[in-house]
Parts: structure tokens; C-alpha cells; sequence
């Protein structure tokens, strides 16, 4: 899969146009979705001196992007679409914002299997769950007291 990946806010914290603290996990889940296969695209506002501040921290990270804020390497952005053709993006301004990253890993697997899980899907499942929980412990404890 195509994945395009925003930088300050995604996997640093904002600060632009600093550069961040890391995001906790940005790095490694992005490292395993390579491994996995996935092509990443960095996609971000930051153009010239920043923009390669940004690939050169990544790259520090072990982290090498596919193309910067275009298509494929070779594209010349003055003749090419403005739209990047990507199956993902993953943005710090997405609506509800950003996910954690186990959460942004789970999404993408289920997506690459052709199964797509939104994050909406799994919280619902995540409460559901824990409402399971809840009931179960409240029962135990009514059985306990009428043992009594």
C-alpha cells in the first residue's frame, strides 16, 4: 500500500518549525510497515531547508521515505498533479485526530489484508469489550454477596 505520512504533529510533536520531540512508536510502527512491504511517502507542509531537516531526522531514525511531498522520486512537482495518490494518509488532522501508533499499525494490517478495520470499528469493540468486563465482574460480586 501507498501511505503518505505527515511529519510535525504525526511523528514529532509541533513545533514547527523546530523540529519536536518524537511521538511515541511513530518511528518503529513506521519501520514495520516498511518491512511489511508498505511504500511511505513523507507528505507535509514543509518545503526547502525544513523539509530536508525533516527527511535527515527521520533518516537519523533509520527511517528513509519513498518520495517527499510528491509521487515518486523522479516527479517534477511544477508539471506533476497536486493530488498525491496514496491509500492512507496518516495525519495528526484527521478528523478525531491522530490514533495512537498500535492503533494506526492495526488499521493499516487490517486494510492491506483487505479487511479495512477503521479506528472507529475498534473503539467500539474496545468498549464493548470492557462493558463485557464490567458486567461479568458485577455478576461475580452479586453471586458472592447472596453466598453470604
Amino acid at each position: 500500500m501507498r501511505i503518505a505520512v505527515d511529519f510535525d504533529g504525526t511523528i514529532v510533536e509541533h513545533r514547527y518549525p523546530k523540529i519536536g520531540p518524537l511521538v511515541p512508536f511513530a518511528i518503529d510502527t513506521l519501520l514495520q510497515l516498511q518491512k511489511e512491504n508498505h511504500m511511505l511517502i513523507l507528505w507535509t507542509v514543509r518545503e526547502g531547508e525544513l523539509l530536508q531537516e525533516a527527511i535527515d531526522y527521520c533518516a537519523s531514525k533509520g527511517l528513509h521515505f519513498y518520495a517527499a511531498n510528491k509521487n515518486n522520486p523522479e516527479e517534477n512537482r511544477l508539471e506533476a498533479p497536486r493530488k498525491l495518490m496514496a491509500d492512507l494518509f496518516i495525519d495528526d488532522r484527521n478528523l478525531g485526530g491522530l490514533p495512537d501508533w498500535g492503533v494506526i499499525y492495526e488499521v493499516v494490517k487490517s486494510a492491506s489484508k483487505g479487511s479495512f478495520v477503521s479506528y472507529e470499528d475498534m473503539a467500539r469493540a474496545a468498549a464493548e469489550k470492557y462493558i463485557e468486563k464490567k458486567k461479568k465482574n458485577l455478576l461475580i460480586r452479586l453471586g458472592e454477596m447472596l453466598e453470604k
